[in-house]
């Protein structure tokens, strides 16, 4: 590392804390994306954070999950959106999906820091549910939400769709809030939704990196893991120079302009109701389909503020920006393929290729495509 790149400043990773979910494969990944951020700023990647360590320059920080603890965050530096790619919170529950419900009254159980106002505010851009902490409230909620369809029960920290449930009536109901009481599931808190049949996951985002702002919209596929279940296979992204009025500037049919304006609403509202809240990078998952009673409905469904399936996406679509200033639009995907033997195209950007101690041979690479939607 020379001096004069040591001045401008250093990348460092800032791994989870022990928590289970830090396997080869997402360690490595870790590391790449975190390389080409430095690259992307033109500053040292720095490996691991050491606290021990006087960098003796500016340090920005790639985290493995979102930062609950705004002193931990005042700890490390971390002041505002140009110290970290991801996200800080004020409480861990801000950084789940309990955060996009309700409560089911004002006597019912909540964590330290529980904020009414924002599952207020954004009651119009997401679906029917309620959250709870308790199975009492549980059971409650999840009896009045029963009247109109099938329910959704989902742990408050499932990543990617594992982690849920559907009850479809009374019995099933009662059979599966018991499951999560026995694992000790209402701790984290869990959310409790209307079903939607026949259903796409859009995802909507933003990212900034230095002077440099990108917004997206895309989809997400799925794919079988080594286990022959279905899981997150990578996400398909349109990407934009700019914020989330220019990305509504484009040509975009009017359930995707929906679910753009549904994740904008979700997030200033964020902002705007936890104090001390810092993002750099957010992605947000919106529900499209239809209910048990045939009503077309969307809705956002939970929040990233970190480093997810996406990001290495939007690091190529910000890297092409930078590299031609006339440039306003590029597709960009991440996959993820299970399996021995699988082919990984030529021009693709691998963040991981090999044999993971938990998941099994596994491949996750990038790809961009300057033929953009226009």
């Amino acid at each position: 590392m020379s001096n004069s790149t040591r001045k401008q400043g250093a990348v460092v990773i800032l791994p989870n804390k022990g928590d289970g979910r830090e396997t080869g494969h997402e360690s490595a990944a870790q590391q790449t994306l975190a390389r080409r951020i430095a690259d992307l700023k033109e500053w040292a990647f720095a490996g691991r954070y050491d606290p021990a360590c006087n960098y003796g320059c500016p340090v920005y920080f790639v985290p493995g999950d979102t930062i609950t603890s705004l002193a931990r965050a005042q700890s490390l530096g971390i002041r505002g959106e140009h110290d970290l790619f991801g996200g800080v919170v004020p409480f861990a529950h801000v950084a789940t999906k309990t955060i996009t419900h309700p409560l089911a009254g004002d006597d019912a159980e909540a964590p330290d820091g529980w904020c009414g106002d924002f599952a207020a505010s954004v009651a119009d851009v997401v679906l029917p549910g309620i959250s709870a902490f308790s199975l009492a409230d549980a059971s409650l909620a999840g009896s009045a939400l029963l009247q109109h369809g099938a329910v959704r029960i989902k742990l408050a920290d499932g990543i990617g769709g594992a982690g849920q449930t559907v009850a479809r009536d009374a019995a099933q109901l009662e059979e599966q809030l018991q499951a999560v009481a026995a694992a000790g599931g209402f701790a984290g808190g869990v959310v409790l939704e209307r079903n939607l049949n026949d259903v796409q996951t859009l995802s909507v985002g933003q990212v900034r990196i230095g002077d440099q702002l990108a917004s997206y919209y895309g989809n997400q596929r799925l794919t079988r893991n080594n286990a022959g279940e279905q899981v997150y296979g990578g996400s398909d992204l349109v990407v934009v120079r700019g914020g989330y009025d220019t990305l509504l500037g484009l040509d975009l049919p009017s359930e995707i302009a929906l679910a753009v304006r549904q994740a904008h609403v979700y997030h200033e509202a964020a902002l705007k109701c936890f104090a001390g809240m810092i993002v750099s990078r957010s992605n947000y998952d919106i529900a499209q389909g239809r209910d048990c009673e045939g009503v077309w409905r969307s809705g956002v469904l939970e929040q990233s503020w970190r480093a997810g399936g996406a990001s290495g996406a939007e690091i190529a679509a910000l890297e092409a920006f930078r590299a031609d200033p006339a440039l306003r639009t590029v597709r960009a995907s991440t996959v993820e393929v299970y399996g021995d033997g699988q082919a990984v195209p030529d021009d693709a950007v691998v963040y991981y290729r090999g044999q993971d101690e938990q998941v099994g041979a596994l491949a996750k690479y990038t790809r961009l495509s300057i033929d953009a939607h226009s």
